[in-house]
């Protein structure tokens, strides 16, 4: 009875999602994979996968680029069957996502049951660390990359209830856990940062810190402590880090970050008075904190960490690449101040 009651709402939410845009219709699809396990499960055979090793994913490298290639249900049965592992590690795999033809995608961590270098071998390919990964493949890749490797941590993680120590087990899509001994159900997180780029009016304010690579500067960021705001969050964080008191400030947009543990980049510009810009460091949490004018910006702009490097082993400031949200703030900040009347 139950069978035939999932088909019929199948059925009546398909009639229902072709008066609906392409978008409401995958994410009422989306949905029912996450709510249906055995609707989850024959997606699976039709599926595409991306794979990692120990959560590095797998790339593959066609000239001077970096592809993420997609391997179809049947490719993942036969590397499976030829390496002699069971096709039951498919049910391990998480879902991230699907196309617009509803052809769903899955990430699955293959540590555990093969050798890193037999899968390469076979695909051709390399596993490589995500901090390298997110800046080499096309920057439409880099945010599955990081939802789909921050889900496989996150599961990696929570194996056992927090209350009970007994086991979790996971549904088929992945999205959430669930201890049957004490009915907790648990769901991934992210956790609540927010990054902020500091002016007074015709300077921004960059930071580093100790372990930044040479010459990076960024803007401030820190975690939401619990029970704050946003907007208290912000402020107590530039007060803590750089001792200045912030008089306004404008939300920009926000980024899921995989570093160090699923974060929520929630991005910020904030001004200060023009009469209170002396900086007094943190020196705990900072290296180096300082205001940038705008020509100083756009030189940094047009550097990389390898092009930054001088003659004497010394660094020219550089900034985020524009995979990252720190990047989009300083790009609004150049455009807010090139765009001023002179």
């Amino acid at each position: 009875m139950a069978a035939i009651y999932q088909a019929v709402h199948r059925r009546a939410s398909s009639l229902f999602c072709r008066f609906h845009s392409t978008y409401v219709k995958k994410m009422r699809y989306l949905n029912e994979l996450k709510e249906d396990d055995g609707f989850c499960r024959q997606a699976q055979t039709s599926g595409t996968f991306y794979l990692f090793h120990n959560l590095s994913p797998f790339l593959q490298k066609v000239g001077k680029k970096y592809l993420l290639p997609q391997l179809s249900a049947a490719e993942m049965k036969r590397i499976l069957e030829k390496l002699k592992e069971t096709e039951q590690w498919i049910e391990k795999s998480v879902l991230i996502g699907c196309s617009d033809e509803h052809v769903p995608h899955f990430a699955l961590d293959l540590a555990g049951a093969l050798e890193k270098s037999v899968i390469e071998s076979e695909l051709q390919g390399s596993f490589t660390d995500l901090r390298k990964a997110l800046f080499v493949v096309d920057v439409k890749d880099s945010p599955l990359l990081a939802s789909a490797q921050a889900l496989l941590r996150w599961h990696e993680s929570h194996q056992y209830c927090s209350k009970t120590g007994q086991p979790t087990q996971k549904n088929l899509a992945g999205s959430k856990r669930v201890c049957h001994a004490s009915g907790i159900t648990y769901y991934p997180q992210m956790s609540p940062v927010v990054i902020t780029l500091v002016s007074d009016g015709s300077r921004c304010l960059l930071t580093r810190q100790p372990s930044f690579p040479q010459g990076m500067y960024t803007a401030l960021s820190g975690f939401c402590d619990l029970g704050e705001s946003v907007e208290e969050a912000l402020r107590r964080e530039v007060a803590e880090e750089v001792g200045l008191e912030v008089e306004s400030f404008q939300y920009s947009a926000s980024q899921h970050w995989p570093f160090p543990s699923s974060c929520l980049m929630i991005a910020c510009h904030a001004l200060v008075g023009g009469q209170q810009t002396e900086i007094s460091m943190n020196s705990l949490e900072l290296e180096e904190a300082r205001w940038f004018g705008l020509e100083e910006v756009l030189e940094g702009l047009k550097r990389d960490h390898a092009s930054s490097k001088q003659d004497d082993g010394s660094f020219l400031p550089w900034f985020p690449p524009r995979q990252a949200i720190a990047h989009k703030l300083i790009n609004e900040w150049v455009k807010q101040q090139t765009s001023r009347p002179t």
